[in-house]
C-alpha cells in the first residue's frame, strides 16, 4: 500500500455526509484514512463500483465505475469489457473518492488477474421486509453449523445494510460456472431442509417472511459490498467481519459504525483475510469430490 503523497483539496468540508451521525466530509474522509489499510486490501486489484451522496446520505446517489475526465493523474484505471473502471490502490485514490462522496464501496467476487475464478462461495442473506436481524442471525448460525459438519470452514460478515453474508474460501481453483453450481447445491440444500426459513424465491413479493438464500449473486461481473465499506445508512454503519462467537451472543449492524470501528480494527485485525487468502477449502474439495461419484 502506498502512503499518501498527493496533495487533496477538500471541498466542502463542513458538509452533513451523515446528519444522524454528526460526520462531515472532513470527519469521513479522515476515518476513511483510518480504514484505508483495511479497504485496500480488498479493493487494490479490483475494478469498483462506488455509490456516491453528494448531499449525504438523506439525498440523491449515483453510482459510478468509469473513471471521470476530471479524476486527477494519481488515479489508476483500467479498461475492462469496454469500461474505463476506477482501481482504488493507494490511500490518495480511496480520499480522492471520500471527497467525492462516495459512501459505498462495492467489489467484484474476483480481482482483475483471475476473471474467471472467484475468491469464495458467497451465500448472501437477505431478510424480509420487517424480519428482525436477530432471525438472519439464527439462520446464518444454522447454515454454519451444518457446514461444519461436513468438514467446510466458513466466515461471516454484515453487510452493513441489513443482512448477513457467508464466505468459504476457494482460492480461485474453482470457475465461476462450478462455483454457481455449488451455491445451487447449497442453496437448495437448505431451503429443502429448512422450508420455514429459507427461500431461493427471486420475486420479493413471493418469499413471504422467509429469508432470501441468494446464490445468484455471486457471479463474473456482479458486486458485494467490500469489507470494511461504509453504508449510506443513517448510523453510518461498516460492513464488519464477525466471529462465529460474536453471532453465537447477538449483535446488530449498527454495532460497527464510523464512529466506533477503529478499536475493534486495532485489537482484532482483519477477520476477513483467510477468504482471499486460503486455498481451496478441505470441506469443500471432498464435497466436490463426492459430488462427482456416479451415486452421489
Amino acid at each position: 500500500m502506498k502512503a499518501s503523497t498527493a496533495p487533496l483539496k477538500l471541498s466542502n468540508p463542513d458538509k452533513l455526509l451523515f446528519p444522524d451521525a454528526g460526520i462531515t466530509k472532513f470527519d469521513y474522509v479522515k476515518k476513511l484514512h483510518d480504514l484505508a489499510p483495511f479497504i485496500l486490501t480488498y479493493t487494490k486489484e479490483r475494478n469498483i463500483t462506488t455509490i456516491h451522496y453528494p448531499d449525504g446520505v438523506n439525498g440523491k446517489s449515483y453510482y459510478q465505475k468509469n473513471i471521470p475526465d476530471h479524476a486527477p493523474d494519481y488515479i489508476s484505471h483500467r479498461m475492462i469489457d469496454g469500461i474505463d473502471h476506477i482501481i482504488i490502490d493507494t490511500v490518495e485514490s480511496l480520499l480522492w473518492m471520500g471527497n467525492m462522496a462516495a459512501l459505498e464501496f462495492h467489489i467484484p467476487f474476483n480481482p482483475i488477474g483471475s476473471p474467471d475464478n472467484p475468491d469464495a462461495l458467497v451465500f448472501d442473506l437477505d431478510p424480509a421486509e420487517g424480519q428482525p436481524f436477530s432471525q438472519v442471525v439464527e439462520a446464518a448460525l444454522i447454515i454454519r453449523q451444518n457446514l461444519e459438519s461436513i468438514g467446510v470452514k466458513s466466515y461471516s460478515k454484515t453487510s452493513g445494510a441489513t443482512g448477513l453474508q457467508i464466505s468459504i474460501p476457494l482460492g480461485r481453483k474453482l470457475s465461476y460456472n462450478h462455483a454457481r453450481e455449488l451455491n445451487l447445491f447449497f442453496a437448495r440444500y437448505f431451503t429443502n431442509k429448512y422450508p420455514k426459513i429459507f427461500t431461493i424465491e427471486r420475486k420479493v413479493i413471493d418469499r413471504g417472511k422467509l429469508l432470501y438464500f441468494d446464490y445468484l449473486q455471486m457471479w463474473k461481473g456482479k458486486t458485494i459490498i467490500c469489507p470494511y465499506s461504509p453504508r449510506a445508512t443513517k448510523t453510518a454503519n461498516i460492513s464488519t467481519p464477525v466471529l462465529w462467537e460474536e453471532l453465537e451472543k447477538g449483535l446488530k449492524p449498527e454495532d460497527f459504525t464510523l464512529h466506533d470501528i477503529m478499536p475493534r480494527l486495532k485489537q482484532m485485525g482483519d477477520l476477513y483475510k483467510p477468504v482471499i487468502g486460503s486455498g481451496l477449502d478441505d470441506g469443500i474439495k471432498n464435497l466436490v469430490q463426492s459430488l462427482k461419484k456416479p451415486n452421489a
